[in-house]
Formats: C-alpha cells, structure tokens, sequence
C-alpha cells in the first residue's frame, strides 16, 4: 500500500458526531469552552457564602460572650426569644455532650469533603447550600479548637434561645438551612455538575 492509500484510509481527525468516546464531551470537561470559568464562578459562590457565615457566626459569638455572658438573659419577644449565653460541650441544639472530640472529627471530615466535592461543582444552588455548611462546620469547629476547656474539646457558644427549644447558634442555622437545601436539590434530581437526573 502506498504512502498516499495510507493517508486516505488513516485520516487524522475523526469526523464530528462519529460516536467515539473521544468526542463525547461532559459539563466538566476541558474542551468545552467556558468549563473552567463556571466552575470557578460556582466556587466563588461556595467561598462567599462560608465566609460570610463564618464571620457573622465568629462576630456574633464574640459580642455575646463578652457582653452577655454571667450577665441575665435579654429578651427579645417576651419570653418567646431570648438572648443568653450557654456553653455547649455537644452538637448542634445540645446533643450528644459526651462526645465532643468525636464532633470535633465530624466537623473537619465534613469540611474535607465539602473542599474535595467543590472541584466538580458547577450548580449555585449547591454551591449556597455547601456554602453554608462549611461556613457552619467552620464556625463550630473554631469553638471545639480555640474555646476552653481545651484543644478538640472547646465547648460551642450557643445564645439564641427560643421557648420550648434548644438552644443554638448562628452556625446551626447555617448548617440546619444548608441540610434541607441538600434535601430540596436532591429531590429535584439536581446534581453538584449542574447535571439533572430523573429516577
């Protein structure tokens, strides 16, 4: 065969649309153009959204123990929603007060796997609701590492009192509203990629 034959049977780019895996792309993908930069914008939206309730959760924490704690309970609508101080050595709402190391671990797993998650996430919806569970995750980690009694056993400031309810904080809500966000996307069948699936 000759040089010539060669080159007409073996062509070097395969004809679009052939159906070859090689030409499949993905909403990931590098030869998509724009791939890289939605990602990245979903990841902004990820960081923005745990920055800003990490810092409203860290600002917060710091005015109460400073200005309310040993000091008797504010109340905000009656005895409805109160203010006051409590030092909490559990989870969320105040379960589980024995295992706060154990806690502590779930917080930074949770936080690891958010960050590890965030590489394929192209769906803002998702990247608010992981958002606010690492602003969260973060913002109570911060008080299991940096709050007395010590190191992975700090106790967790909670001041948000309502009636008939545990006690809680500004990073629960987050981590709470964050969880039934989840829970709402998954039900729509909207992935991470931004994809759409149907059972």
């Amino acid at each position: 065969m000759s040089e010539a034959e060669r080159t007409i049977e073996t062509p070097d780019d395969p004809p679009a649309g052939d159906g070859t895996a090689g030409s499949q792309e993905t909403p990931g993908s590098a030869d998509e153009p724009g791939a890289a930069p939605r990602g990245r914008r979903r990841v902004a939206v990820l960081v923005a959204v745990a920055a800003f309730a990490y810092v409203l959760d860290l600002v917060t924490k710091t005015l109460v123990v400073r200005g309310l704690e040993n000091e008797p309970a504010i109340h905000v609508i009656g005895d409805w929603l109160r203010l006051t101080v409590v030092r909490n050595a559990g989870a969320a709402f105040g379960i589980g007060s024995a295992l706060t190391i154990v806690f502590t671990c779930i917080a930074a797993a949770v936080i690891v796997v958010i960050v590890r998650l965030a590489r394929r996430l192209y769906s803002t919806p998702w990247a608010i609701a992981l958002g606010l569970l690492l602003g969260g995750a973060l913002g109570n980690l911060t008080d299991r590492v940096l709050r007395d009694p010590g190191a992975l056993q700090g106790h967790v400031v909670d001041f948000i009192a309502p009636k008939h309810f545990a006690v809680f904080n500004l990073a629960d809500s987050a981590i709470v509203c964050g969880g039934i966000l989840i829970v709402l996307l998954s039900f729509r069948g909207l992935d991470p990629d931004g994809t759409v699936h149907r059972d």
